[in-house]
């Protein structure tokens, strides 16, 4: 299974560290041991179906953990029956240089 999930926290961060309640949902994603890449407008988590939605609500949370007010999580899931698919790779594997 794939996921997209786009944080959007009010606000954003704080005067010293203008993205770091951004980067408090980052670094949840970077800490679960899944796959993932990070993206200008979201990061892309690749895994299990059962390690991704527990992924996608520990990233909200850890937003606001990190001191945001409030936060809109954006997300897109995609799979398929079973765990078979589809992989960041086979979806744009053949766009990359």
């Amino acid at each position: 299974m794939i996921a997209e999930i786009q944080v959007l926290p009010r606000p954003i961060g704080t005067p010293e560290d203008r993205y770091a309640h951004v980067d408090a949902a980052i670094a949840a994603i970077a800490a679960s041991g899944l796959t993932y890449e990070v993206g200008a407008m979201g990061a892309t988590i690749e895994g299990s179906p059962d390690g991704v939605w527990a992924l996608l609500r520990t990233v909200h949370e850890a937003t606001l953990q990190a001191g945001a007010e409030g936060c809109l999580s954006v997300i897109k899931v995609s799979g398929a029956s079973g765990d078979s698919g589809p992989s960041v790779q086979d979806l744009v594997g053949k766009h990359r240089p």
